[in-house]
């Protein structure tokens, strides 16, 4: 568990001096960096999916992903309730609008890459907390930037990555057989997806209900475990 802790420090300590600086900045630069860290997510998310179709072995996937995960998500209305979470711990309706807007931002960033999964299996398995630590580097520096647009609520996506790498942690032992390369390759996929709609919604191009969208996530693993008990009865897809 080293490694998360200071994965988790990390974004603490970089949502710290990401809003310090955001107030020290005129509203000019807030606004650049508002866009800076929309066209930044934009960016990443694009990169994943592009990435990720290149090795995806079923293409469609993500299609049903994202048709049925909207689905559950926008009936449990998750984005919703987040949003209204959100807006008790803000003194506008506006900033916690865009406090909800940066936290489902960071939470996507943190905890949907490949070293954010990958890393605890490995700290659980073999005490290896390399990806953990280079994880953390790399969140530290994005929480900064994060927390410069949306001020030091950015830290609340410690206590998100936190619980999702300690639980990963916990059930490195069931999970690490499960977490194949074309598992993986799907989740990346779907990931940069809901990454590129956080981005498209803080450029103001689309306002997308990113947070209702989580529950694709689960569709590749709950496909993956079908095919795998299908091929039990001698089935194959």
């Amino acid at each position: 568990m080293i490694g998360t802790i200071a994965n988790t420090i990390a974004i603490i300590i970089g949502s710290i001096i990401g809003s310090a600086a955001k107030r020290g900045l005129g509203q000019r630069y807030q606004e650049i960096l508002f866009a800076a860290m929309g066209l930044a997510a934009v960016g990443i998310g694009i990169n994943a999916v592009v990435v990720g179709m290149a090795d995806s072995i079923y293409p469609v996937l993500f299609i049903a992903s994202l048709a049925i995960g909207g689905v559950i998500g926008t009936g449990l209305d998750i984005s919703g309730r987040f949003d209204k979470l959100v807006s008790k711990h803000s003194k506008q309706d506006s900033e916690g609008k865009n406090l909800s807007q940066g936290l489902s931002t960071a939470i996507m960033l943190f905890c949907f890459g490949t070293l954010s999964i990958l890393g605890p299996i490995n700290s659980a398995l073999y005490g290896d907390e390399t990806y953990l630590f280079t994880n953390a580097t790399l969140d530290f520096v994005t929480s900064m930037v994060l927390a410069s647009s949306f001020g030091i609520g950015i830290a609340l996506a410690a206590v998100v990555l936190f619980c999702w790498q300690g639980a990963i942690f916990l059930l490195a032992n069931q999970l690490a057989p499960l977490l194949t390369s074309q598992l993986m390759c799907e989740i990346t996929i779907v990931g940069g997806f809901l990454i590129l709609a956080s981005g498209l919604g803080i450029l103001k191009i689309k306002d997308i209900p990113t947070m209702n969208l989580l529950p694709a996530l689960f569709v590749p693993p709950i496909w993956f475990a079908a095919i795998s008990l299908a091929s039990n009865f001698g089935l194959t897809f």
